[in-house]
């Protein structure tokens, strides 16, 4: 489970503006093993955090490339899954290496839809040169990718822009700060969506949410339920902040949980130019 709130334009009028102002949780079993972010690939070309789960080690749920290729899935919730379908970490690592654009990788993603659980993914070209291009699909909805106009999205672990009560009031503090961004230092516009992916707040009732996990996230439904997901065993264990300005300087910073103490966290920034 997961959570992303993203706006994107891809010519900006103010050079003071972002092209892409990204802010996501990563949602999972404490003790589940994986890797903070950092360089990998053929060139160390790509920056993501790894999952390291036996049997899925590899694959990853956001991640970016120098070349400017960008990538996030979140899990479709769903009462029960199929334990022996593909992990779906592989897609954004797959995307991330390809030389495939977006749209026509998504649309190989959807042929082969049927052979994960539930997914959604976002995947982006993002060029200095051509303008940026965003791309969605999600194998519980629609047979075939969109290309995202320009605007401000959020997705959970429903369908892009389902209106579950924690997405909507999360949208809400994302664009509050998106809004200030051009007038505040970078530190600072980073600090405060590291604010909004730590609020603990549920936001309850939400019928939708219910009727969509049914029996699978009653016992949980009171912390999952907000935007930062904090339980027993399970919860939000990695805040990531991408930035992309107008030239194609890019910031990324990952606050990370450290072991399975919620109360302990690390946080690191890489910054990089696209090549792209």
């Amino acid at each position: 489970m997961c959570i992303i709130f993203f706006k994107f334009d891809p010519r900006p009028v103010s050079k003071n503006a972002y092209r892409l102002i990204l802010a996501a949780n990563r949602d999972e079993f404490y003790h589940r093993p994986s890797k903070v972010a950092d360089f990998w690939g053929s060139n160390h070309e790509v920056l993501s955090g790894l999952d390291m789960e036996e049997g899925k080690e590899g694959g990853t749920w956001l991640g970016i490339s120098t070349r400017g290729k960008l990538a996030a899935l979140t899990n479709y919730l769903q009462p029960r899954l199929d334990r022996d379908a593909r992990g779906r970490g592989e897609l954004v690592a797959q995307f991330l290496t390809t030389d495939m654009d977006s749209l026509t990788y998504l649309k190989k993603v959807s042929a082969e839809g049927h052979l994960y659980n539930g997914f959604n993914l976002i995947a982006a070209d993002l060029s200095t040169e051509k303008g940026d291009v965003v791309c969605y699909y999600g194998n519980r909805g629609d047979p075939e990718p969109v290309v995202l106009a320009p605007g401000t999205y959020g997705l959970s672990n429903a369908l892009l822009e389902t209106p579950w009560r924690k997405l909507c009031f999360g949208k809400r503090l994302f664009l509050e700060a998106v809004e200030r961004s051009q007038a505040l230092p970078k530190e600072a516009l980073v600090a405060q969506l590291l604010d909004v992916l730590n609020n603990e707040e549920a936001q309850l009732p939400d019928p939708a949410i219910e009727d969509q996990g049914r029996e699978y996230v009653q016992p949980i439904l009171s912390k999952y339920a907000a935007v930062c997901v904090r339980g027993l065993d399970y919860g939000t264990r990695t805040n990531t902040v991408i930035l992309v300005d107008a030239d194609g300087h890019v910031t990324f910073t990952e606050r990370s949980m450290l072991g399975t103490d919620p109360s302990r966290w690390e946080t690191s920034t890489h910054e990089f130019r696209l090549k792209s």
